[in-house]
């Protein structure tokens, strides 16, 4: 990697977004405060609500009921949600003490605290700038969308703050991962359906189901990898409480699911048959499957980013390409909305 000083900004703030999670802390706290908090906010995993807010943009279109304005909206409002998020979760796992030196957290990427490239206070007025962009967005579709902008946003509101902040949290219980599901399932797609749109749509929440899973294979993916760490500390994550070989085989589930639920929605026309382009990323399931049917390895390979960070890394480069070819079909049948099995 390059000198920070001798890189070009904007080039720094993409590099954010890409790849894995790359950069030490040491190299990190010498770039810009942009890159910083990007990097902080562990910008990289952005791209799952930015997907899912296309998503729900391009059920919208291929009703006819697509709304610029309101799409351009709804993808700020869930990236900013997703920073919030992030963030919160860290400034809160940091004040209970999870995030100690030997924790996974600290050493797969930047912790935004404990790793000092943040002053608290920094990271507090950052999430004060992002809340308000997110009430910003809020305020306009309660007006626009009045009480169906009201639930979600309860809904949502509710889901961030069980999340992690609760004195006792959903992930703490086993219940992180349904919740993720939720949210960028039903919750955001459906939602954001619903935004763009103007009213409420079945067939967007159930072509939510197979995105929502493979979000949730994510997050399962690496709570697998932290399953000692968290068992040690009292954190009760799913697979904490069904042991390793059931949390690998239940998340090899889930990744067939994903594509099970999709041929499902095609065959019964609730989705577009171009949807069945998410073949593609067929044998990147596959290898994420087989990762998972074998015990992580003592250690990383020779050249490896991102360790301890091993079924969740799978998982996320599996769900890139499957919620872009999903995109893919979904965009098709936005433009040839008539055609239905």
């Amino acid at each position: 990697m390059s000198t920070p000083s001798a890189a070009p900004r904007a080039k720094l703030w993409l590099g954010a977004f890409a790849g894995f999670y790359r950069p030490s802390a040491e190299v990190v706290r010498g770039l810009d405060p942009v890159s910083k908090f990007l990097y902080s906010a562990r910008s990289v995993i952005l791209v799952i609500s930015a997907q899912a807010a296309i998503i729900a943009a391009l059920l919208a279109a291929a009703d006819g009921r697509f709304a610029g304005l309101e799409f351009a909206l709804v993808l700020v409002g869930f990236v900013v949600a997703h920073m919030i998020s992030n963030l919160s979760n860290d400034y809160f796992g940091h004040k209970r003490g999870h995030d100690t030196p030997d924790s996974p957290r600290m050493r797969y990427t930047v912790h935004p605290l404990a790793s000092g490239v943040l002053e608290k206070s920094t990271l507090l007025a950052g999430l004060a700038v992002l809340a308000a962009i997110g009430v910003g967005v809020s305020v306009f579709f309660l007006v626009e969308r009045g009480w169906t902008a009201a639930a979600f946003l309860a809904a949502g509101v509710a889901l961030l703050l069980l999340y992690d902040a609760a004195p006792v949290p959903l992930k703490a219980i086993g219940l992180g991962e349904p919740a993720v599901f939720l949210v960028w399932g039903p919750l955001m797609v459906g939602g954001g359906y619903a935004m763009i749109a103007g009213e409420v749509s079945a067939h967007a929440f159930w072509a939510s189901i197979p995105y929502g899973l493979g979000v949730m294979s994510i997050l399962t993916g690496k709570h697998i990898d932290q399953r000692e760490f968290d068992s040690g500390r009292g954190n009760r994550t799913l697979p904490v409480l069904v042991g390793e070989e059931g949390a690998r085989a239940l998340n090899a589930t889930t990744l067939v699911l994903m594509y099970a639920v999709t041929a499902a929605l095609v065959a019964t026309g609730a989705i577009t048959p171009f949807a069945l382009v998410v073949a593609v990323a067929l044998p990147r399931g596959a290898r994420a499957i087989g990762i998972m049917s074998r015990p992580r390895p003592p250690a990383p390979p020779e050249g490896y980013v991102g360790w301890p960070l091993w079924y969740h890394r799978a998982c996320l480069a599996h769900n890139r390409l499957f919620g872009w070819t999903y995109i893919a079909g979904l965009a098709a049948g936005a433009l040839w909305p008539g055609a239905r099995l």
